[in-house]
């Protein structure tokens, strides 16, 4: 409707976003419903305001030449209330208003979930008509929309309308150019919910799993405990499955976090079997090598803040020169006797009882040290599991700071 085909007609566009239905990270789509202002002249049409005394009227949509504008993100009819009706001036201005719920398609960044801003275009233009036909103009600026649509936004649900950008562009074709109009919608998603049900109970769990290292290492029910910990934490995160995104190009932050925690558990209770394993066998093991001693009691026992037990017992020796006094009979060969010399006289009862009693006591030496060697051993042993116990708790906590901090980091920038 123009008086020269040579002059394009220029139609003003113009949006409110009245709500936000919801974002579907499956299928990559956006949900909204909007209501949409076009506005164009019809080229000699027009009447006398004081002759027919109105300067608006309502005519049936099908009465009039109405533009092709088509949003080229639609992924779905239109199920929107048909309204029937335009408004038309008495100098020929058409004003078009009428709702559209639209599901277009969005390229959803779900890195950062749930602190993710997602941009997402909805782009207006003519379906059929070239940009020498049909030029695009937008009628209100982005704060202006942006303004109007927090005013009426009905909607409060997972998304909150964050920014809204308007940018006027050209399609380029082999067939020719096409006028658009794009509008850029910001949605910040609010991350309470996912917070709340998702973080705060696995920062829970992972802080119960650490203090469980106060338990006394040589417990079975410290390795219990970390099992049933696990077990809860993996039913856990089955049940809350809904809740997390289904993966893009590049996996979630938060599936990172809950990996990062799963691991730290599992790596935990390995820790408490290898030192509950050195607790409980190290009776069966032999002498602690000298430079493993070294390196973990002088050395390791240090850097933990801890120091090495020193025994209290006392192991008395019997002095070997008793028992050369009575056992030299037995030890010395006999003398070669002489004619001359008189009989030997018989062995006194009280010297044969301090023999025997010092080969008796002989014995028991002997088994007290090796008992007493055996307990070294196993002391050497324990007290190398509690050095390694304590120095895995501390690499424990800053591998878990070091990774909370970097992830918070990545989420908040």
């Amino acid at each position: 409707p123009v008086a020269s085909f040579s002059e394009p007609l220029n139609i003003t566009i113009g949006i409110t976003v009245v709500g936000i239905l919801g974002v579907d990270e499956k299928t990559q789509t956006l949900t909204t419903f909007l209501w949409q202002v076009l506005e164009w002249k019809i080229a000699g049409l027009s009447w006398d305001e004081q002759e027919c005394g109105t300067e608006r009227v309502s005519v049936l949509r099908e009465k009039l030449w109405v533009p092709d504008v088509h949003i080229s993100e639609f992924m779905d009819e239109n199920k929107s209330p048909q309204t029937p009706y335009v408004y038309l001036n008495n100098t020929g201005h058409v004003f078009d208003d009428k709702p559209i719920r639209v599901v277009s398609s969005c390229k959803l960044e779900i890195y950062n979930f749930p602190f993710d801003i997602q941009s997402c275009s909805l782009t207006f233009g003519s379906y059929l008509h070239f940009a020498s036909e049909i030029r695009m103009i937008p009628g209100v600026t982005g704060e202006e929309v942006l303004s109007e649509s927090k005013s009426v936004l009905e909607t409060n649900g997972e998304w909150e309308l964050s920014d809204i950008k308007v940018v006027p562009s050209d399609l380029e074709l082999n067939e020719g150019s096409y006028s658009e109009v794009q509008f850029q919608l910001i949605l910040r998603r609010r991350p309470t919910l996912y917070v709340v049900n998702l973080l705060v109970p696995s920062c829970f769990l992972v802080a119960v799993d650490l203090i469980s290292f106060l338990l006394p290492p040589q417990s079975v029910d410290r390795s219990s405990f970390k099992m049933t910990l696990i077990l809860g934490y993996t039913v856990f995160l089955l049940i809350m499955n809904d809740l997390l995104p289904v993966t893009g190009d590049r996996t979630p932050l938060i599936n990172v976090f809950f990996s990062i925690s799963l691991a730290l558990m599992v790596a935990s209770l390995l820790e408490t079997v290898f030192i509950t394993n050195i607790q409980f066998s190290s009776s069966q093991y032999s002498a602690v090598p000298h430079w493993l001693s070294v390196l973990v009691l002088r050395y390791l026992a240090v850097v933990v803040c801890m120091s090495p037990k020193k025994s209290n017992r006392v192991t008395v020796c019997l002095n070997p020169s008793y028992k050369d006094v009575f056992s030299t009979e037995s030890k010395e060969p006999h003398p070669v006797k002489k004619a001359s010399s008189p009989p030997a006289a018989p062995p006194e009862p009280a010297l044969e009882e301090l023999k025997k009693l010092t080969r008796d006591l002989t014995a028991i030496r002997l088994q007290v040290d090796k008992h007493f060697q055996g307990s070294k051993t196993a002391e050497e042993w324990q007290m190398i599991g509690i050095v390694i116990d304590r120095l895995l708790f501390y690499l424990y906590i800053v591998f878990i700071i070091a990774s909370f901090i970097t992830i918070t980091g990545i989420w908040i920038w």
